[in-house]
């Protein structure tokens, strides 16, 4: 693609966003930041969830890694499935019961504030590296196809991107967020529908035999059922239900936009709807990694040596002009569905859990631009720094670190929900710390200590059970 298609499609693309920021901010308190005024239409919330769980990284490489491991990734997703209707079930009547803006709050209530705080810090740990991780990733890939031809060096790329986001978010906060999350998802849907589309037309192929050729590929089975095997079917089932709970229900970013609906009742119906979405859109993703490597062996190309490439490479290089522009799309807002509710989730976060302001007064705005500059900058120190460090290996092995963050969070809200006891709360943070290191230490040495058992996306849950059993141990009955 020229460089000039590129950099109108990126202006169009904020060019929309910003629309949607004026329309969205139109008589906007200081509450709307937070919660919205709880007036998002459940539909609305339930499209935009799409785009906001499908990151950049996901979208390069979930039909590149069909490769490595064919379907396998769908027996986590059938887990989310059932995580998503626990969530809606489960913590979505106890966020709504007691009116929480945080969802930390809850531990404050339930064990006290150290337990508040603990909880509160390992999400703005795990989101801020979390998000900053992902936005490096595709700034890297704007950057090689667009603007290293500009001369612009890497830095002033990802400051220029934290930006844009801080300005169409700054106003209203996460009802903006709801909105541009539709018309992100919007964009990832049709950039992998127009890929299919234009995969078929080179092929010569229908619909019908569409199907076919992925039901028959070898790259389409499903199940593993090798009880050693990280991608085993329990393992991963049970960790997508655990993983769902815990980095959509126990996640403020993504909570957060849930709140926002006007009842419990609207909450849960975006949820139950937005699962059966959720399910058919990675179903869209696993096929296009079929077709994908189908059509690389039809004509000849080579397979790049990192999965994550093949995606990239077919659609800028041999898909045309009509799919290399909505692959940009859906990339850079794959990136921004994801960057600017992680921002506005941080901001919420520490000037409620930590600074205590209070969302209905005007004064709070200040407060809350400071912390929401802040958390800005300090992305882009995180971003510029995974790229001075420039070794994938360490980059990937900090960004799986903070996943580890959340298993404290796991073992508390289900101490606090599935029991009637109380901790001593001075002791949290240690059994919070302890946990993931005990974890990494189990998971380094598990082939040699367990008969060649290799832990995949379940270590999650032995995470959350050390934090639950160290709260049992240091609890007593409520009185």
């Amino acid at each position: 693609m020229s460089t000039t298609l590129v950099l109108f499609v990126i202006l169009g693309f904020f060019t929309a966003l910003f629309l949607i920021s004026w329309f969205s901010s139109r008589n906007s308190d200081s509450e709307t930041f937070f919660t919205g005024n709880r007036q998002s239409p459940w539909y609305l919330v339930a499209f935009g969830m799409i785009g906001a769980t499908i990151s950049g990284v996901t979208f390069i490489s979930v039909p590149g890694e069909v490769g490595n491991s064919a379907w396998s990734y769908f027996q986590f997703i059938l887990g989310n499935f059932v995580g998503y209707w626990i969530i809606a079930l489960v913590l979505l009547p106890l966020y709504y019961k007691r009116n929480l803006v945080s969802i930390y709050t809850y531990l404050d209530q339930r064990f006290g504030l150290r337990s508040y705080k603990t909880g509160s810090f390992f999400f703005i740990l795990s989101q801020t590296i979390g998000a900053s991780f992902r936005l490096y990733l595709v700034a890297g890939v704007l950057q090689i196809s667009f603007f290293d031809a500009l001369g612009v060096p890497f830095w002033v790329t990802v400051l220029t991107t934290i930006t844009l986001i801080w300005l169409y978010t700054f106003k209203a906060g996460i009802k903006t967020v709801v909105w541009t999350d539709t018309l992100q998802t919007l964009f990832i849907l049709v950039s992998v529908i127009v890929t299919i589309v234009v995969v078929l037309n080179q092929l010569d192929m229908g619909f019908g035999e569409m199907v076919a050729t992925i039901g028959n590929h070898p790259y389409s089975k499903v199940f593993d059922w090798d009880w050693q095997s990280g991608t085993n079917f329990f393992k991963q089932f049970i960790a997508g239900i655990g993983i769902t709970i815990v980095m959509t229900g126990l996640d403020q970013n993504m909570m957060q936009k849930n709140l926002t609906c006007k009842n419990q009742k609207e909450a849960q119906k975006n949820l139950f709807w937005f699962s059966f979405s959720f399910v058919a859109t990675n179903l869209l993703f696993l096929g296009l990694g079929v077709l994908l490597y189908y059509y690389a062996e039809q004509m000849g190309i080579s397979i790049p040596e990192r999965s994550d490439d093949l995606f990239p490479l077919l659609a800028i290089k041999y898909f045309g002009t009509a799919v290399g522009v909505t692959f940009l799309l859906g990339i850079t807002a794959a990136a921004y569905s994801s960057a600017d509710s992680a921002l506005t989730a941080l901001t919420t976060a520490f000037c409620i859990d930590f600074l205590k302001v209070d969302p209905k007064l005007p004064s709070t705005e200040k407060t809350r631009i400071k912390v929401h500059i802040t958390f800005s900058f300090i992305m882009f120190l995180v971003i510029v720094l995974f790229r001075i460090i420039n070794d994938e290996s360490v980059v990937n092995s900090v960004f799986t670190a903070a996943g580890y963050t959340y298993g404290p969070l796991l073992g508390l809200f289900t101490f606090g929900i599935l029991t009637k006891r109380s901790t001593r709360d001075r002791y949290v943070p240690y059994i919070s710390v302890l946990s993931p290191v005990l974890c990494y230490i189990i998971s380094s040495n598990s082939e040699r200590w367990l008969g060649g058992y290799q832990f995949g996306f379940e270590l999650l849950l032995l995470n959350g059970f050390l934090v639950f059993m160290g709260l049992w141990a240091f609890s007593k009955k409520k009185d």
